[in-house]
């Protein structure tokens, strides 16, 4: 349904009066205040599947961006099952891209940090060029590049005890979580976008 503030019809009260009609799974289009946001956790905790957007950088801030907006830290943890942080990116054109080997110098220049620009050093990338199909461009189409933070027992602590965004997201690199930029580097190495675009989406 459509929201329309002047008639009180919120995101809050849309959620509450789906909720009696005991649905299996429910989908907020966005949790954007702190009453959507109690709502859709206690929702999430009587056995409905929620899904919903939320505003933040990467999938561990989410679980902080719930916190700030008043909901018990250890409601977020047994409430959230997983996160999936997304951006989108510009697609090599495929009739047109070309292979290349990349300068430390040359990554610096694309915003990515001397460090990461380090660890590339020698990897084979494709880069953009141009030609009638993508009207010049050297781009065509979107590709995703995500991040997903399933969540464990050992986040759920941190999740309950009001832990940073840097040590969950510590926590969930060790259980194997990758960062938006490794995800994006493995589909730059695949030649479906460029090192300038990932770093315009993700840096």
């Amino acid at each position: 349904m459509q929201i329309n503030q002047r008639a009180g019809l919120t995101f809050a009260t849309a959620l509450r009066s789906i909720l009696r009609s005991d649905p299996d799974v429910v989908m907020v289009g966005e949790i954007r205040d702190p009453e959507t946001a109690k709502i859709s956790i206690e929702a999430a905790l009587t056995g409905h599947f929620v899904l919903s957007t939320l505003h933040t950088n990467d999938a561990p801030g989410a679980l902080t961006r719930l916190n700030e907006m008043g909901v018990e830290p250890f409601l977020t943890g047994s409430a959230v099952t997983g996160v999936l942080a997304q951006r989108l990116a510009r697609k090599l054109c495929t009739h047109c891209c070309e292979m290349y080997t990349p300068s430390v110098d040359e990554l610096i220049k694309a915003r990515v940090s001397p460090d990461i620009a380090a660890q590339a050093d020698g990897m084979v990338f494709y880069r953009k060029k141009g030609c009638p199909r993508c009207n010049q461009t050297g781009y065509k189409g979107r590709i995703g590049v995500f991040q997903l933070l399933a969540m464990s027992e050992t986040l759920e602590t941190l999740a309950a005890t009001k832990a940073s965004r840097e040590e969950l997201e510590r926590a969930a690199m060790e259980e194997g979580m990758r960062t938006l930029w490794d995800d994006g580097i493995a589909k730059v190495a695949a030649g479906l976008t460029s090192i300038e675009e990932l770093a315009r989406v993700t840096i």
